[in-house]
């Protein structure tokens, strides 16, 4: 099992901002992920995660702003392999390699020992398979594989980009042990995943984004205590323009009810502004993440990505 040896450094996202043509992909997004804890990076498709993910491990620059790992750009990192451990799409994994083979080679260009390759192959699961091909992995395999070349050169922090896609269930209860125990040992992670129960079940925090912006920071058991207001009117209609127009998150519930991502008492002060007449209104009920989710982006999030290439099973 990986452990860290020095202190962790801390993520920084810092006023980033990066635009494709005239479309702004991240739009001045700040936030921190600390060591001795499992950060979760969710928001609907198009929110800008994968790009703040691109910009932060070098593979895009900014247009304004800095991704730092422990205050220096990845680039500027003496050998960044050691530091950060990286999986941002495993089926890029080359096909024609073996599965030690894959992890020798990554091993030898991070000047790790030899022997790193076929630990790493017993954390990760895939001892049995050590002489088989890529090409012939299982997509929950491929997975694997890629977040054992995250931690060949036994970093202290790791960005994974959806590590559960594909896992089965014992797959996934892996992970949560893998990721809390690095985490336990003062690494720090970043994991980005649409699998809204899995990230509730592994993350201490949470950062949501939506149009590439911040829409909430902090620990999870803080954002999940209330989901926001729940709400009803003499017009619906009307009560939905007035959130539309003050560009405020909110989601359809039975009988008309809308869950809105405002306190109580702010809503109630937007009703008094815009002459509506409630006739309910309380505290969200905090029955989870999903909530939250749905509260703050105003997007239903399928609770997976869409289905995954089909590969050959094992």
């Amino acid at each position: 099992m990986t452990t860290t040896t020095s202190p962790a450094p801390t993520l920084e996202v810092r006023a980033l901002s990066k635009s494709y043509g005239a479309r702004p992909a991240v739009d001045g997004l700040s936030f921190e992920c600390r060591p001795g804890s499992v950060t979760g990076f969710l928001g609907p498709n198009g929110a800008g995660k994968s790009t703040t993910l691109r910009i932060l491990t070098g593979l895009a620059e900014a247009d304004q702003g800095t991704a730092l790992i422990g205050g220096r750009r990845y680039r500027e990192l003496d050998r960044p392999g050691r530091s950060i451990g990286v999986m941002l799409d495993a089926r890029a994994l080359h096909g024609g390699r073996t599965g030690i083979e894959t992890l020798r080679l990554a091993a030898r260009t991070l000047g790790m020992p030899a022997a790193r390759a076929e630990e790493v192959l017993e954390t990760v699961g895939l001892a049995d398979a050590a002489r088989k091909r890529v090409s012939g992995f299982s997509y929950g395999m491929r997975q694997r594989l890629g977040i054992g070349v995250a931690l060949i050169g036994d970093p202290s922090v790791l960005v994974l980009d959806e590590p559960a896609n594909g896992l089965d269930p014992e797959g996934i209860r892996w992970m949560r042990r893998l990721l809390r125990s690095f985490a336990d040992a003062g690494g720090t992670v970043l994991l980005s995943s649409h699998q809204l129960r899995e990230v509730e079940a592994t993350v201490d925090r949470l950062v949501v984004v939506s149009g590439g912006r911040l829409v909430r920071e902090g620990p999870l058991e803080e954002l999940t205590a209330v989901a926001g207001t729940r709400v009803t009117a003499l017009d619906a209609a009307a009560l939905r323009r007035a959130l539309d127009t003050h560009g405020i998150a909110f989601e359809p519930r039975a009988d008309g009810e809308l869950a809105v991502s405002l306190a109580p008492e702010d809503m109630g002060r937007l009703a008094l502004r815009e002459n509506l007449v409630l006739t309910s209104l309380g505290a969200g009920a905090g029955t989870g993440l999903e909530e939250v989710f749905f509260s703050l982006t105003g997007h239903v999030e399928p609770s997976a990505v869409e289905p995954a290439p089909v590969l050959p099973t094992a």
